[in-house]
């Protein structure tokens, strides 16, 4: 029975994708068929109704919205140009200076944001026209910019990483967030290598000295953004306060800075980042609800188990059983979104793992940094789409320069995945 129920409910989410019908929808109604083939005495409906709000009954979900609220402040509020400016000093003068920038600038803040989507819009925005001023490629500046907003979703602070808490049972937050500061700063250098060989082939330009006045300059106007950082992630790790209580702090820091420091978000502007942030968190939390419907009839119908059992009677090679999921998540990212993707798999892949001695929040990492290269990727790569409207290029033209760049992501990711220490090292030392 449990396989005709695998084939219900990959088949039906298969074809309403392939239909065009928005994911949460698709997830749903996969759903709602397989419960009524394997649980007919139930109304379908109104369990996967019961189950979504079941599902949404979580105190860790609130840090969502405020840190979508808190990236929304700082996406208007003149931080992305703060940031761009110091990268400016740090890197600016390397070869091929300015892609090196975007990809610094990137990082600092998707670390500050945890949006892929921000970092694209708001370092996209100021980054891509610069360089083709200074006479870079215009497909290779959009490739440097949506591979590098990648990194936000793996540096904290990162939703993906509180979505993954949940779906894993609760592994904490705290540690998951500081195990993603070493791999997202090596898929940073790894893209600044590949940026730096091909900047220097074509001979593109070093950015002028900056003078100590200037780059003085620079460095005290991006502290207070810097801040954040600090306040956030060492409040969580000094158990000031949870996740959840750093994102609403995240909120009012951002609001300061934005709207009464900074002053370049203007109290009638605050409506509208409001319903833009409604709107967000609204289709993250269908989204979530929705997966976590699906997760629980697969759970019902021992889906997970099933596959951990085929996986394991495959090989007992621990090497072999990561570069079969990772390959599995890699081709699931370029047709799924990150989040029903880790509520999705997560209880599927998660046991396996657990049994091969590999630690969750290891895993954890794993999983984002494969479902951030799908974010780049068509057909539904959300960032590739938003770093070419930004570029004003085509898809079709911009896959070619961004083919170097998913390689040096590819091997980042294996690197990850087969050197625990590089994801579990911070988590040590702070006692996880």
């Amino acid at each position: 029975m449990a396989i005709i129920d695998i084939l219900v409910l990959a088949g039906v989410f298969i074809v309403l994708l392939v239909l065009g019908t928005p994911i949460s929808f698709s997830i749903g109604m996969a759903t709602i068929s397989t419960m009524l083939l394997s649980i007919k005495a139930l109304p379908a409906v109104t369990t996967v109704a019961q189950r979504m709000a079941t599902g949404l009954d979580s105190f860790a979900l609130l840090a969502i919205p405020f840190f979508v609220l808190s990236g929304q402040f700082m996406n208007r509020g003149g931080i992305a140009r703060r940031l761009i400016n110091f990268a400016k000093v740090l890197v600016g003068r390397l070869p091929g200076g300015l892609a090196f920038v975007n990809i610094f600038a990137a990082m600092l803040f998707g670390a500050i944001s945890g949006s892929a989507a921000a970092a694209a819009a708001a370092i996209g925005g100021f980054m891509v026209p610069m360089m083709r001023d200074e006479g870079y490629d215009l497909n290779f500046s959009a490739a440097v910019n949506i591979t590098s907003s990648t990194t936000g979703l793996i540096i904290p602070p990162s939703n993906i990483l509180i979505v993954y808490s949940l779906a894993s049972g609760g592994v904490s937050i705290a540690a998951l967030f500081l195990a993603g500061y070493l791999p997202g700063i090596l898929v940073g250098i790894s893209l600044m290598i590949v940026a730096g060989i091909i900047s220097k082939k074509r001979h593109y330009p070093v950015m002028p000295k900056i003078g100590l006045l200037q780059a003085f300059k620079y460095f005290f106007n991006a502290i207070p953004s810097l801040l954040l950082i600090v306040i956030v992630i060492g409040g969580i790790i000094a158990g000031f306060f949870t996740a959840t209580e750093a994102s609403a702090i995240a909120v009012l820091y951002t609001f300061i800075l934005s709207v009464l420091i900074y002053k370049e978000v203007k109290w009638k502007e605050i409506p509208s980042i409001l319903l833009s942030t409604v709107g967000t968190t609204a289709i993250v939390m269908l989204l979530i609800g929705t997966s976590m419907s699906m997760s629980w009839i697969m759970s019902y119908e021992n889906i997970p188990q099933n596959i951990s059992a085929a996986l394991i009677s495959l090989t007992d090679s621990k090497i072999v059983i990561l570069l079969i999921i990772n390959m599995i998540l890699l081709a699931v990212g370029t047709f799924m979104d990150m989040t029903p993707a880790v509520l999705i798999f997560t209880p599927i892949f998660l046991p396996v793992v657990v049994q091969l001695g590999i630690n969750p929040i290891h895993f954890g990492i794993i999983m984002v940094l494969n479902l951030c290269v799908g974010l780049c990727t068509p057909p539904v790569g959300s960032v590739l789409f938003i770093g070419c409207g930004i570029a004003n290029c085509r898809i079709d033209e911009v896959i070619k320069p961004l083919i170097p760049l998913f390689v040096a992501m590819i091997i980042a990711l294996m690197l990850v995945t087969f050197i625990p220490e590089i994801t579990m090292l911070i988590p040590r030392v702070f006692g996880f």
